[in-house]
């Protein structure tokens, strides 16, 4: 009787781990296919792009594609959603109990991080809102929307408990995105007028600095330490 039982809890234990593998291998699989997405809908936009394109650089057969997203509307939404949830999930740091001058930090390096690391992801939303935003405008007027006016009352209590200087707490976002996602969209054009490497480590901090600079100082926080912006 107990070797019956161990051996069905063996039997249990394999169909779960089996379970895990599948879904670990499909978790992986979706995110090679939307990097790659990602990148074709960048260059090519959505009427350009094409799922053989985009298979080819998933680096996975065409069949497996439509396996995951039965589509190229489908895929392209997806790619849309992973970009909004990416940048709104460090949002999560600002919080009414949290230090506003960590909190701020923290939600500027990750756009930063972003900005400089997946600038597709910057461009293929830029240009989904330049055409008006036919996909994801649902998506902009409820979960957007619904983050920006909860983090801005955060930012509304703290300015009324004297933590931050006052700032307008919804247009706050709108510079920060501006000024975050201004490395992304315009690198072309960055780094024109510096005529230099816009993405060595260098150039990078000296970029983060100012940012984090801008915007500390905006909210009447102290800047960097050792910074020369």
């Amino acid at each position: 009787m107990t070797t019956r039982k161990t051996a069905s809890r063996a039997k249990a234990a394999l169909v779960e781990e089996s379970d895990v593998s599948k879904s670990r291998i499909r978790q992986l699989n979706e995110a090679a296919i939307l990097s790659g997405a990602e990148r074709v809908f960048a260059r090519a936009g959505f009427g350009g792009a094409t799922m053989a394109q985009i298979a080819e650089e998933a680096g996975v057969p065409k069949p497996n594609l439509h396996y995951y997203f039965g589509n190229k509307a489908e895929l392209y939404r997806a790619v849309l959603d992973r970009v909004l949830h990416d940048w709104l999930s460090p949002t999560d740091v600002i919080t009414a109990d949290a230090d506003p001058r960590e909190a701020i930090e923290s939600y500027v390096r990750h756009k930063m991080a972003l900005a400089y690391e997946r600038p597709d992801a910057s461009r293929v939303f830029a240009n989904e809102l330049l055409h008006g935003a036919p996909v994801v405008g649902e998506m902009l007027q409820s979960e957007l929307r619904r983050t920006v006016r909860e983090k801005a009352s955060v930012l509304e209590a703290w300015i009324a408990a004297g933590r931050i200087a006052p700032v307008d707490s919804t247009h706050f976002f709108f510079t920060l995105w501006a000024t975050t996602q201004t490395y992304a969209d315009f690198d072309v054009q960055i780094q024109a007028v510096l005529g230099a490497d816009t993405h060595s480590p260098r150039a990078r901090k000296r970029a983060l600095e100012h940012v984090l600079n801008v915007t500390l100082r905006a909210c009447g926080l102290s800047s960097l330490p050792n910074s020369s912006s």
